[in-house]
């Protein structure tokens, strides 16, 4: 473990697409931190609540080039717009595919490699915190 940290923070809007409706923007706030190295969490702002989403940060890289990820998650470029990214979620509650901005998001994701290279995420891992959350979670289930 590296004993600087670094959080690095960026707002975005996605815009949640359907074809019933217009398009609807939603504040995004990007976080990624050194300590968690390889996950980038997405706050949705949901009018006074937010919706926090965390996503592999090479999922994310991935999908700006071509189609990445399955399942519950699934990033890729925009058909016919590859100026825009395309991201599918998936849960139980329900499903939403939102577009973003792909200058934005690989401006954030490019911040992240500078701080944390590809490759030497496992250095910065903090275990003892990664423990005690694992903890914290299993002691409120």
């Amino acid at each position: 473990m590296r004993d600087e940290h670094t959080v690095i923070c960026s707002p975005a809007v996605f815009e949640l697409t359907s074809a019933e409706a217009s398009a609807v923007p939603v504040k995004v706030d990007l976080t990624y931190h050194s300590r968690d190295p390889y996950a980038v969490r997405a706050s949705f702002r949901t009018g006074s609540s937010s919706v926090e989403w965390v996503f592999a940060r090479d999922l994310l890289h991935g999908g700006l080039v071509g189609p990445a990820g399955a399942g519950d998650v699934r990033v890729q470029p925009m058909p016919g717009v590859p100026a825009k990214v395309q991201l599918e979620l998936s849960s139980p509650s329900g499903h939403a595919t939102f577009t973003t901005c792909a200058t934005t998001l690989g401006d954030f994701l490019c911040r992240t490699f500078e701080a944390v290279p590809a490759g030497s995420e496992y250095s910065w891992l903090d275990f003892d915190m990664a423990l005690s959350e694992l903890l914290n979670e299993s002691a409120h289930d």
